[in-house]
């Protein structure tokens, strides 16, 4: 009998803008391990924050202010019905995350703009690497002098871990690099309005000073990331 696959290999290279933010925060060793996980997936199931992050982006999107219904989201989570064990510790997992959400909401900073949903948000390719936004919502204000200003928010979450705010800084740094690439030609990406919300810690991180160089790096370092793809090997006792 074949030994059961534990990994998928991904051929071309790609990577999420959160992946890349920890990779340009990293040092060499995780920054291996990092590009490693991103080309041999597991096969196996992962929890993932979706119900969430869905919950969350339209409480940000409403105004950021019924934190009931956020308490509501949890409870309904916690007492939907799961089909095994793995699906109800996503459930809680998710339920989780809201709450702790409910629970810092009040302190999240988000300028006076437009909240509107994410559209249309593809991946964008960086010398090779394919990098999705993982936005969650978009921004948009007037200026007054009538100039469009863009942004968004992006969430990072991690139980019992606040957000380094180094990280948070190039993931804001390549939000607004993305909206730059990609948004409207008469709208502006302004960096307060770039944001990466870490919803444990109650923060939300404005794009830095230093965008455009933080921009630039993380494009050289995704051509790096191209050139190496071929020859990253699979984590040890992977079976493909």
């Amino acid at each position: 009998m074949e030994p059961k696959k534990t990994h998928r290999e991904v051929k071309k290279p790609k990577i999420s803008a959160r992946y890349l933010a920890d990779f340009m925060a990293a040092s060499a060793t995780a920054q291996r391990t990092i590009v490693q996980k991103c080309k041999y997936q597991p096969i196996a199931k992962v929890v993932q924050h979706d119900e969430a992050k869905l919950s969350a982006s339209k409480f940000f999107q409403s105004g950021g202010a019924d934190f009931e219904q956020l308490r509501d989201d949890a409870r309904r989570l916690r007492g939907r019905l799961a089909s095994d064990d793995f699906e109800r510790d996503v459930l809680d997992h998710n339920a989780d995350y809201i709450d702790r959400l409910a629970d810092v909401a009040a302190q999240i900073v988000i300028p006076e703009c437009e909240r509107l949903p994410i559209g249309q948000s593809p991946a964008i390719l960086l010398h090779g690497v394919s990098v999705a936004p993982q936005l969650q919502f978009r921004l948009r204000r007037l200026t007054k002098t009538n100039k469009i200003r863009v942004g968004g928010g992006m969430f990072r979450y991690a139980k019992g871990k606040p957000l380094s705010p180094d990280v948070a800084d190039w993931q804001s740094a390549f939000l607004i690099g993305y909206l730059k690439e990609t948004g409207e030609q008469d709208a502006e990406p302004e960096n307060q309005l770039c944001l990466t919300i870490d919803t444990y810690s109650g923060i939300a991180y404005p794009a830095p000073g230093d965008a455009v160089r933080r921009f630039k790096n993380m494009k050289a370092a995704c051509e790096t990331i191209a050139e190496r793809w071929p020859a990253i090997k699979p984590p040890p006792n992977a079976v493909l």
